[in-house]
């Protein structure tokens, strides 16, 4: 998560201080041909994710998706950070059992001591250094569906196909600037002027996506791509946070029909829904952002039963995994825990 610092300070700050989006500092790319030095190589790296996290998930469904579990191995950090960032007390003595760290930030101060910004997630770390790799979220997936393309699964989906990069890109940046971050910028505002701006934007978004989507199954073709995975977990946390927490409560998502089909047309479909931890979502972006929510208090709601409902969007055609096939089932040792289930 690109400002999640897991400092006290950064958390107390939401709400308090100006919001900006951090820029990745680590934008080394691991490639089929090595030239920043990281060359695609199975086992050699290590995916460190917060199923809590937007950011992150995008590389948790992608990897997913295309088959990789085998070959870039996952760690998951606790949802609540300490001062020191992301943690890994869901593993065995609260250390990652492969990387042998109690902190994400040692991977950090392996490659750069001193270095600026905080410690986000998805980032990559080198296993049999013990550095980090990269930490760059916009690329992170990219190269998995371009760069990973020799470890990809029989069957793999093309989720960046060439002749339709320009339009993914598009629509990928208007999400990411309206939808993606702006229900932080609004989430995030010190003074009503900003957040209503910000609010607006996204709902302005949303309502263009709706329109889109009324007609096509997905946002760009006929299948599954990236544009799809990156809108995917902000709608997937809409009602859950980004609603009550972060105040773009004009609508929830339930109560648009079409983004609504949507969302539990991707949720349903192997790779999406697997993959989401409603639990880690809500205590983290409730427990960790005190700045907006003092009281640490988890709400119950909002009921999750309808994820499961018949979506009808069958009727727009569209082949989700175009010529490829859905991906297998989730290995036991990532299942999401009953809690966080929908």
């Amino acid at each position: 998560m690109g400002r999640d610092d897991g400092t006290g300070e950064g958390n107390s700050a939401y709400g308090r201080t100006a919001f900006s989006r951090s820029k990745s500092h680590f934008t080394d790319r691991i490639t089929a041909d090595g030239r920043d030095g990281w060359p695609v190589a199975a086992g050699r790296y290590r995916l460190v994710v917060s199923r809590a996290c937007p950011w992150a998930s995008r590389a948790v469904i992608s990897r997913r998706l295309l088959g990789l579990e085998d070959a870039l191995s996952l760690a998951i950090a606790d949802p609540v950070q300490d001062d020191r960032s992301w943690r890994f007390t869901l593993d065995p003595d609260d250390r990652d059992p492969v990387l042998g760290i109690r902190y994400l930030s040692e991977a950090y101060d392996r490659r750069e001591t001193g270095y600026p910004g905080g410690v986000s997630v998805p980032a990559v770390v080198d296993v049999p250094s013990g550095k980090l790799v990269t930490n760059d979220y916009q690329q992170i997936t990219l190269d998995l569906a371009t760069e990973w393309t020799a470890l990809h699964r029989e069957g793999a989906p093309d989720l960046y196909p060439r002749a339709l990069r320009e339009e993914i890109d598009q629509v990928a940046a208007a999400v990411y600037e309206d939808v993606n971050n702006g229900v932080y910028r609004a989430g995030f505002a010190t003074g009503q002027a900003e957040y209503e701006a910000a609010c607006a934007g996204v709902f302005r978004r949303l309502e263009w996506l709706a329109a889109r989507l009324g007609r096509q199954r997905y946002l760009v073709g006929d299948t599954i791509t990236e544009a799809d995975i990156r809108l995917f977990t902000t709608l997937v946390r809409f009602d859950a946070v980004y609603h009550g927490h972060f105040k773009c409560n004009r609508w929830k998502l339930t109560e648009n029909q079409v983004l609504w089909a949507y969302a539990r047309d991707l949720f349903q479909t192997p790779g999406f829904g697997d993959t989401v931890d409603f639990d880690h979502i809500k205590r983290h972006y409730y427990q960790v952002h005190t700045g907006i929510n003092p009281t640490r208090i988890v709400p119950l709601g909002p009921d999750l039963a309808g994820w499961h409902a018949p979506h009808g969007r069958e009727r727009l055609g569209g082949r989700p995994f175009g010529d490829g096939t859905p991906p297998g089932p989730v290995p036991a040792q990532e299942a999401v825990p009953p809690a966080g289930r929908a």
